[in-house]
């Protein structure tokens, strides 16, 4: 998760492992660094998180419960998909790309371009 720093990273992992919303209290006594924590600090990153779009929010009572916005897999979609859009030459990077893909990456490329063609 290159866009994450370390704590919005291990913040994320417990969004990702959590089956429901969760509190911050629970995400402050889930997540695991290096050093203490305090409240504020796991909730402004979470209020972070919910602002780059990586989190969402809802209400109960004076609090907000977060879950994550997508898996892991289409958080990280997203945001490839927002590097591209945001290059001022999207056709090269996709070039650039294709070419660095490893033979498993090509194959499954193909099967989607495939699956494309076939419903078009």
């Amino acid at each position: 998760m290159a866009e994450l720093g370390k704590l919005e990273s291990a913040v994320m992992d417990v969004l990702w492992r959590a089956s429901d919303p969760v509190l911050v209290r629970d995400v402050l006594d889930a997540v695991t660094t290096e050093r203490a924590l305090a409240y504020t600090t796991v909730l402004t990153v979470l209020d972070n998180l919910h602002r780059k779009g990586w989190a969402v929010r809802e209400k109960d009572g004076k609090a907000y419960r977060y879950r994550a916005a997508g898996t892991r897999e289409e958080i990280t979609a997203r945001t490839l998909r927002r590097v591209i859009e945001t290059s001022s030459h999207p056709d090269l990077v996709l070039m650039h790309f294709a070419r660095s893909a490893s033979d498993h990456e090509l194959h499954i490329l193909r099967r989607v371009l495939d699956e494309r063609k076939s419903e078009a």
